[in-house]
């Protein structure tokens, strides 16, 4: 009985290959995954990023799916966007085959209902994994078949739908794919805009030979910011490899928060649908809130992690959903991410009037931020407590534990420590009114974790 308790994650499957995942272990994913959905729909879509690995093992995928009677359609190299856009719009069942940001060796499975709906531990993933670690029962029915479908010309009209450009002034915009999916997806997307894209690694690379394919690491956007001030473009946007996430940066090479992003598109969604529900993570900044709330909004409050707000997304309606990694979910993309869906409001937003970005983000970004910092501790609980004990009961101060710790200062000022649930890690977010203040706090909170 194979121990999968290494690769079969919160939301997905991810291991190094041909140490933890290989083509016969995928096949077995592919026939438990077609056990599970098998009830409710006759066929499963599969797409592939670009990693070396990911057309073995997509193939292997779909041998299991097929094993147990069910067809697969292939929709061949995709971002993990593209592939819930087949899921939402075929209505069936969806594996996409990424690590997304990690390094070439890794690779891994999302998987999804019809309709994108996640699969995640509570939602299929652990049911699978057990079918899996006690031997995948044999189907002695007829097997599936394996058809072909390209989704990319469609999933671009159906963005460009959701977005209207055709009033925008003409954009000069570099992209940086980091040898990831977006060097795949950009193109159709943005044919035809009023847009001149200057591309940087759009070889498609599983190797990633430039940088690592994960712009959340301010190392990895150094190149894009370069460029954007050479040839003075407009704005600046970075995919992750599997083009799922969009980071922005502006006229001037200086990033713009997610937080901001996710404040600029739900001004943009509200404009649409008044009164509408926006769920923002509780790390995102405060301002995400007290912007929704002002342009007649309701902000609901959510752990972190997709799993959540897409459930929490269904449960309020939502019209709209933001995270500080980076993530958007659109319900209009049937409630999953996609960052080309909200770097096409971005753009859209920037091209309607005159002024730089960094003057139309301005307005969005309110207080100042850390960023994540982690900590590697010996043991999470312990630090946890020691640091609820240093602010509990201090006047003004509220704490609540909707997902680790997060304290409310008097004045504004607020932190949130979460544990890592796969590395003895925590996690700190500090938000302020000035740099000045995070920084004070940041030292406050640290000294206490790493005492």
């Amino acid at each position: 009985m194979p121990d999968l308790s290494g690769i079969v994650k919160a939301y997905d499957i991810r291991g190094v290959v041909g140490e933890q995942l290989d083509a016969a272990l995928v096949r077995d994913f592919g026939a438990a995954f077609a056990l599970l959905i098998k009830p409710e729909a006759p066929a499963v879509v599969i797409g592939h990023d670009m990693r070396d690995s990911s057309p073995e093992l997509s193939a292997a995928f779909a041998d299991g799916v097929t094993s147990q009677g069910l067809d697969v359609v292939s929709i061949g190299l995709a971002s993990t966007d593209q592939l819930y856009f087949a899921s939402g719009s075929l209505n069936l069942p969806g594996a996409m085959f990424t690590a997304s940001h990690n390094p070439a060796k890794y690779n891994g499975i999302k998987m999804c209902r019809a309709g994108a709906s996640p699969v995640g531990q509570d939602t299929g993933l652990a049911e699978i994994r057990d079918t899996v670690e006690q031997g995948v029962p044999a189907f002695e029915g007829q097997r599936g078949t394996v058809s072909e479908r390209d989704v990319l010309s469609d999933y671009a009209a159906y963005l460009r739908n959701l977005v209207d450009l055709s009033g925008s002034r003409p954009l000069k915009v570099v992209v940086d794919a980091g040898n990831g999916m977006g060097g795949h997806t950009v193109p159709t997307v943005f044919e035809g805009l009023p847009i001149e894209v200057v591309p940087m690694y759009f070889e498609l690379d599983g190797t990633f030979p430039n940088h690592e394919a994960n712009p959340l690491d301010p190392a990895n956007i150094v190149d894009l910011q370069a460029k954007v001030r050479e040839v003075g473009a407009d704005a600046g946007l970075a995919f992750d490899g599997d083009a799922d996430r969009c980071f922005v940066v502006d006229e001037r090479g200086e990033p713009v928060s997610p937080s901001a992003i996710t404040a600029l598109v739900a001004v943009r969604e509200l404009a649409k649908e008044p009164g509408g529900t926006v769920i923002h993570n509780l790390i995102t900044s405060k301002g995400v809130p007290e912007i929704v709330a002002e342009h007649g909004g309701k902000p609901v409050r959510t752990r972190v992690g997709h799993s959540f707000i897409k459930a929490e997304m269904a449960r309020t309606g939502a019209i709209f959903g933001g995270e500080h990694s980076a993530h958007y979910y659109f319900r209009d993309f049937w409630r999953a991410d996609t960052g080309m869906l909200a770097a096409l409001h971005v753009l859209a937003a920037l091209g309607e009037q005159n002024g730089p970005l960094s003057a139309l983000t301005q307005d969005f970004s309110r207080y100042a931020a850390s960023g994540e910092i982690n900590s590697t501790v010996s043991d999470q609980v312990a630090r946890m407590l020691a640091v609820k004990d240093a602010y509990a009961g201090k006047s003004g101060v509220q704490i609540d534990e909707l997902d680790g710790l997060t304290v409310q200062l008097p004045g504004g000022a607020w932190f949130n420590l979460r544990p890592s649930n796969t590395e003895p890690l925590l996690r700190l977010n500090v938000e302020a009114a000035d740099r000045a203040a995070v920084e004070a706090l940041t030292a406050e909170v640290l000294a206490i974790v790493r005492a």
